[in-house]
């Protein structure tokens, strides 16, 4: 078949600038076939390269004594002793779930599952962290019902259990909503599978499913701005099967065990280009491959819509040639394609054959570690406005509003979805804070969340980007979680629009000075740019995913509160409604700053809740919606009623952070507020669990009706 010819619209609808297309013709000495410029467009493009934001993705944190494995490869690893590990990233699956939400969302959860079990690691626990436009906006209803049942549809027939997440809701995802899907596993930390080649003459092995037209230019896609073209990118997105992925897993974690694996990459984002560059780059060798010899399920598939197909359940290996037999046994076991496709060469090539036709010869290294990287300009957000006077309101109407817009109200009609308990190991699903999975047949617990306040990081990057770090460690803390690590998932407009790399930056200065702050290295992640529609951007989203360790039973801390509890609040509280729930959802207004994140009293805060947990019958972090929310939350939780002294607008809806509230017993609180003292940690008592009826000062409402409103709220939206 005759290649097209490469013109000026070929070049730009490959996402390639006039610049980045004269690297090309420097690089090779002449111009690229159709194939060639295929390969670049891809490994190029934002989605694959990161050059954007590599330059400020080097300055985040990424070591600490747990750290096994750190960015660079299919997820981070770290060590939770007794010889095991925890594997876990988030990723994004933004543009193909605007596109086509089932499909979309459901591939975005094969393929963290994927990255996960690529590195030798048995899923254990998935997240999703999902933004969407007005709840009253025409697409958002069809967006949140396909996305919803995508993830619910993939993992629950994979059989992994979907612990934790967050869904929100602003007309800034009107035109582009967020799909950030987070996975984790379990391995043996003296076994953990890398995608680094080595070896010369290594066959370059295709495992998985069969290769289609499906998702051929995702990445690219991936990594532009919508527009009024958008119906025609239907095609760029990816079809899922999640039994094939699950017999993927099986067999990869068999193969895993007979040593046969020399390295493993997953085909994700630009499917067989990328995993096969990034295998060769890493081990600093060359890569031949055969693509006749590529199992397809199309015909006449040409070597550009193999070398880009995006088709799921796939994966690349080099293999050690004398267990090759011993391999091949494994994969026609599970009823899956198992082919050799290529070597591995001494040359720096990346050599594409087509019955014995050359349709690219490149040098594999420029493709990948020698992509562009700029340096975009960038301003610094200007200081928002003070926040002018906020009108007092009864507390418990505050608190009704709350409780029944979408971004607040209860979201079991999201994870009853889900399925939360299969494998037998949840100890706390979602809804309640952090996720908690037992580490099975041991003591051992582990704890997952996912955060971040957009709203903050517009008004303020560099506190918005603390404060969701702040928040995950929070979370893990209430929960009685040692934190261990972070994964960032960076959503953001275009970067090529000064003020929206400007919210890059800062976000990232204030993310990396929370990690380090906290101990929270940053392990894996992902970078989602270009979240614009006709020109239109979201808020700026770095959603951050973190893990917790907890070592035994009897440091677990729950979240349900019981009746003659006493509530005490730790942390300080100045009533900061800059930025709050409450301005927002009450008045329509998101005026005034963050609230500030002082890192050395989250730091003591959390020590001081972890040193103390056997005082403590429940916990929880207080962030949007401030002490009001926090306390019906726990209220709800354990079915009991709550009484707070206070109905200042300020001092129950303010956002001030390192602050938790505590639920025990009146002995518990006595020796609570003495350990307190000690650490120079504030703490005060602000009332009482008990009673059928939330009170807030002389404010009151039964606790029933405001759980129905709670419960029913979001299902009379979108069900």
């Amino acid at each position: 078949m005759t290649e097209p010819q490469i013109t000026d619209e070929i070049i730009s609808a490959h996402g390639l600038s006039a610049d980045e297309y004269q690297s090309i013709l420097d690089i090779i000495g002449r111009e690229p076939t159709f194939t060639e410029l295929g390969i670049f467009s891809a490994m190029w493009n934002e989605h694959c390269s990161y050059k954007s934001s590599k330059k400020w993705l080097r300055t985040l944190p990424t070591e600490g004594p747990q750290v096994i494995c750190g960015p660079g490869e299919n997820a981070g690893v770290v060590d939770i002793g007794d010889g095991q590990a925890v594997v876990f990233k988030m990723e994004s699956h933004n543009h193909p779930s605007y596109i086509e939400p089932y499909q979309g969302a459901a591939t975005g959860v094969g393929g963290i599952l994927r990255d996960v079990f690529t590195m030798g690691a048995r899923p254990i626990a998935a997240m999703n962290s999902l933004s969407f436009g007005a709840p009253d906006h025409w697409k958002t209803r069809q967006l949140v019902h396909g996305v919803v049942e995508g993830v619910g549809g993939y993992g629950n027939c994979f059989g992994v259990p979907t612990v934790g997440g967050e869904v929100r809701f602003h007309p800034a995802y009107n035109g582009n909503c967020l799909v950030n899907a987070f996975a984790a596993g379990l391995a043996d930390a003296n076994k953990i599978f890398y995608s680094a080649a080595s070896g010369v003459g290594m066959p370059v092995v295709y495992l998985g499913a069969k290769t289609g037209r499906d998702g051929v230019g995702g990445a690219t896609m991936a990594s532009a701005e919508f527009d009024d073209t958008i119906e025609e990118k239907r095609p760029t997105v990816q079809v899922g099967d999640p039994f094939t992925e699950k017999r993927l897993m099986e067999a990869c974690m068999e193969l895993m065990a007979t040593g046969a694996v020399i390295s493993i990459q997953d085909m994700g984002a630009a499917g067989l280009t990328c995993s096969a560059v990034e295998m060769g780059d890493k081990g600093g060798l060359g890569v031949r491959l055969d693509l006749e010899k590529v199992p397809t399920r199309e015909e006449a598939m040409t070597a550009y819509e193999m070398m880009l197909s995006e088709s799921q359940e796939r994966m690349l290996m080099v293999l050690k040639p004398e267990l090759e037999a011993e391999a091949k046994a494994v994969f026609d076991k599970w009823d899956l394609d198992f082919a050799i496709v290529g070597e591995t060469i001494a040359e720096d090539r990346f050599l594409i054959m087509h019955h014995n036709e050359c349709k690219a010869d490149l040098p594999l290294s420029k493709l990948s570690s020698t992509a562009p990287e700029y340096d975009r300009p960038w301003v610094e957000t200007p200081a928002p406005a003070p926040l002018t006077e906020v009108p007092g309101i009864d507390a418990i109407d505050g608190l009704r509003a709350l409780l029944r817009s979408p971004n607040y109200a209860s979201k079991r009609w999201v994870y009853e979805q889900y399925d939360s308990q299969v494998m037998g190991d949840t100890v706390a699903g979602p809804g309640y804070g952090a996720g908690v999975l037992r580490v099975h047949g041991s003591e051992k617990m582990l704890a997952f969340t996912s955060d971040v306040t957009p709203r903050y990081v517009r008004a303020n990057p560099v506190e918005g980007g603390k404060q969701a770090v702040a928040e995950a460690y929070r979370n893990l803390i209430a929960v009685g979680a040692q934190p261990l690590a972070t994964t960032d998932n960076l959503n953001f407009g275009n970067p090529e629009k000064p003020e929206i790399m400007g919210q890059f930056v800062g976000a990232i200065k204030g993310i990396g000075a929370a990690v380090a702050a906290l101990d929270m290295p940053i392990v894996s992640g992902n970078v989602s740019l270009y979240n614009e529609t006709d020109g239109k951007g979201i808020l700026p989203t770095p959603t951050i995913g973190a893990v917790g360790l907890i070592a035994s039973e009897d440091d677990h801390i729950g979240g349900r509160a019981e009746a003659g509890n006493v509530a005490l609040l730790v942390g300080d509280t100045d009533g900061h409604l800059g930025q709050s729930a409450l301005l927002a959802e009450v008045f329509g207004r998101e005026e005034g700053d963050a609230p500030a994140v002082d890192l050395d009293a989250e730091k003591r805060n959390g020590n001081f809740i972890r040193a103390n947990a056997g005082w403590i019958t429940a916990c929880t972090d207080l962030s949007d919606g401030g002490l009001a929310l926090a306390a019906f939350e726990m209220a709800a939780a354990g079915g009991v009623g709550v009484t707070l002294d206070s109905e200042d607008t300020a001092t129950l809806f303010g956002e001030d952070q390192a602050r938790y509230l505590i639920a025990c017993s009146f002995d518990a609180a006595e020796a609570l507020v003495v350990a307190a003292g000690q650490a120079g940690v504030p703490i005060t008592t602000v009332g009482k669990f008990g009673g059928d009826t939330v009170s807030f000062g002389s404010a009151s409402a039964p606790l029933s009706e405001l759980t129905a409103l709670n419960d029913s709220a979001f299902a009379d939206v979108f069900a």
